[in-house]
């Protein structure tokens, strides 16, 4: 059941970004966050909103099965989390109406399996105090890199329930950049648009392999448990066919192609804001 989930998941991830990918600017989302969030959500569905949940988001597991299956998971992580070298937290909050009867079933099991803490709120008469006590909820969850998550005017006359999701993770090299190797140089966001950043190089033994128009590389933090995989297109205008090429399958192919080898790397410093409001994009993918 694990295996199916993170299978699943990761098939929703590559569909959701083919959705998103044509948006202006950069692009920065945590899939496993937004199936964990609807995941809760889909424990209340039942009937056509629940075929509908099931496809767009790729669950093929039923009820019974898929809710222990994220509770595994998150298990896992945080058993990674103990012998790692790392931090890595993920929380999740339920907000309902105070006055609102929900069943007491669905409750218990978002309690069960996602370990959610509830805490009843005034959508009614206090929006605002409750908008700005779960953006500080967020916030403390996040070590306050997520600010201000919720914006004013985000809840109504029908609003009944907000759930949250939040993932905060820092990690460690294993192979530590020297600041004093840093330095300015191009980066091209496009074929004839270039900026300079501050670029971090080393040269180490790491996991590389690629092919006739990509490069993949994978950059394990201390400990090994978790990496980041960072494919780059071999021609300056290469993305949209990299875009094209994303899926599982073939992720698992040029993962399997990795070879430990001596490697020349260059990665930008940066940081992405980045928002979006996903109704009109999970309603394309079938819910």
């Amino acid at each position: 059941n694990l295996r199916s989930l993170v299978l699943d998941n990761s098939v929703f991830a590559f569909n959701l970004y083919q959705k998103l990918r044509s948006s202006e600017g950069n692009l920065f989302i945590s899939p496993y966050s937004i199936s964990t969030a609807l995941a809760m959500v889909y424990a209340g569905a039942r009937g056509e909103t629940q075929r509908q949940m099931e496809e767009a988001l790729r669950f093929s597991l039923d009820q019974e099965k898929l809710h222990p299956a994220f509770a595994e998971f998150q298990t896992g992580l945080n058993e990674m989390q103990e012998v790692g070298n790392f931090d890595l937290h993920v929380a999740n909050s339920l907000w309902p109406q105070q006055d609102y009867t929900f069943l007491d079933e669905y409750l218990s099991l978002t309690k069960q399996y996602y370990g959610v803490s509830i805490t009843p709120v005034d959508y009614v008469l206090a929006r605002e105090e409750t908008r700005q006590l779960i953006n500080k909820w967020v916030e403390d969850n996040t070590k306050e890199k997520i600010k201000g998550l919720i914006p004013r005017g985000s809840f109504h006359d029908l609003t009944r329930l907000v759930l949250v999701n939040a993932i905060y993770f820092k990690g460690n090299w294993e192979h530590q950049f020297d600041p004093g190797k840093t330095e300015k140089t191009p980066f091209y966001i496009s074929s004839e648009k270039s900026v300079q950043v501050s670029m971090m190089k080393q040269e180490e033994q790491v996991y590389y392999a690629e092919s006739a128009s990509i490069q993949f590389l994978e950059l394990n933090y201390v400990g090994n448990a978790l990496s980041m995989l960072v494919l780059l297109p071999k021609r300056i205008d290469g993305l949209k066919q990299l875009e094209d090429s994303l899926s599982i399958e073939n992720l698992e192919l040029w993962r399997s192609s990795l070879i430990r080898t001596k490697a020349i790397i260059s990665l930008p410093r940066f940081k992405i804001d980045y928002k979006n409001l996903l109704h009109k994009t999970l309603k394309a993918m079938g819910m």
